[in-house]
């Protein structure tokens, strides 16, 4: 359910404290109090596991050899998110806002941006180490975000318990190159002026660290992709990596949505030739070309039938987002023709010469096969 927010800060805070005596007090629900439906499944949950929000709150730091453990498990996220957390630290520097990074328990591996240490409140959730699971301290946009899977903004009193009502945070979950979540991204203030918009920044840079980490896995080819309308070469780009085979190393969530083949999470092994309907060689050769300075674009189909735009990239030519972005749009693409011979003659070799087998796989006439290939049957 959409929900309109008050027109002032004051009666913002006075319907969450409506929301959290009528949940929190009363054991009633009361639809249109609280902006997202999500604040009072977390509060449900909180009381469902014996919590008050009248109680302290730890801010339990993990032990020395688990502390460890975790930033071993933990340093290729910290690698790939500290170029973004720099940047972020410097744009929310006047905001009293900071960046907190967590693994996908919750627990703390970096920061960034104006702390006030002598804030006890800033100090305490900005250790490396300290535990900021839903579990550890109630309702947050770090535990939401991970329980929810989805980004997050939260005020205040919508904060399970009372004692972290100083804070405001926005929250963003990171999903690995496999689809599996791999942490999250959040940007807190203490007694600071709520901004919602904060929520689309964090978006954001949650994407941005999600295709560091992909790009940073080892590959043979990255192949950046977007539709047609959309340049190449920026942070919303779809990425899939490759081995020297094909298959499908890691994807970002902007490549799953785009491509119903990349199943998140999924055990099963993804070649490239399920996700598009040309031979994988193509795209390996297209991004060692040297036309015009670099890899083409090329337009390339989904087994859909709806097309995208590709840029293959041989790994380390891939770095830089945005490098790409002229040349990408304006490039050429692949003809069509080219990619429906490519496609026939992959079908007759994998049908050892049978055209009539080829055909029919391909749904088309054997006479089409052979118009297509000059009359050889190869």
């Amino acid at each position: 359910m959409l929900t309109v927010l008050p027109s002032s800060p004051e009666q913002r805070l006075q319907q969450i404290a409506q929301a959290r005596q009528a949940v929190l007090r009363d054991s009633r629900s009361l639809p249109g109090l609280l902006a997202e439906s999500w604040i009072e499944r977390s509060w449900q949950r909180c009381l469902a596991s014996g919590k008050k929000p009248e109680q302290e709150v730890g801010f339990d730091v993990l032990s020395a050899q688990a502390l460890r453990r975790t930033e071993e498990a933990n340093h290729v996220l910290v690698q790939a998110a500290r170029p973004v957390l720099e940047k972020l630290g410097a744009a929310i520097a006047s905001t009293r806002y900071f960046a907190i990074l967590t693994n996908a328990q919750g627990v703390v591996v970096d920061v960034n941006g104006a702390i006030d240490r002598r804030d006890r409140r800033a100090d305490l959730i900005t250790r490396i180490g300290v535990d900021l699971s839903e579990q550890s301290v109630g309702t947050t946009a770090i535990g939401a975000a991970l329980t929810e899977l989805q980004p997050v903004w939260l005020h205040r009193g919508e904060h399970f318990f009372n004692a972290n009502s100083a804070y405001s945070c926005a929250g963003a979950p990171l999903f690995g190159p496999d689809g599996r979540c791999a942490g999250m991204l959040d940007l807190t203030g203490v007694d600071a002026v709520e901004r919602p918009e904060l929520k689309h920044l964090v978006v954001q840079s949650a994407r941005s660290i999600e295709n560091a980490l992909i790009q940073s896995r080892p590959h043979d080819l990255l192949i950046r992709l977007n539709w047609s309308s959309h340049s190449l070469g920026e942070d919303s780009d779809g990425l899939v990596s490759l081995d020297p085979d094909g298959w499908v190393l890691g994807a970002n969530p902007a490549a799953r949505q785009m491509v119903p083949a990349l199943q998140a999470g999924s055990p099963a092994a993804v070649h490239c030739n399920e996700l598009f309907a040309l031979p994988y060689e193509m795209l390996f050769d297209a991004a060692k070309s040297d036309a015009l300075g670099g890899p083409p674009a090329m337009e390339v189909a989904l087994w859909s039938g709806l097309r995208l735009h590709v840029l293959p990239l041989l790994r380390g030519r891939a770095a830089a987002p945005g490098r790409f972005s002229g040349r990408a749009a304006a490039g050429p693409a692949l003809p069509l023709k080219d990619v429906e011979t490519a496609l026939i003659r992959k079908a007759v070799n994998e049908a050892r010469g049978n055209v009539m087998k080829a055909a029919r796989a391909l749904g088309i006439s054997r006479a089409t096969v052979y118009r297509r290939l000059g009359g050889k049957s190869k």
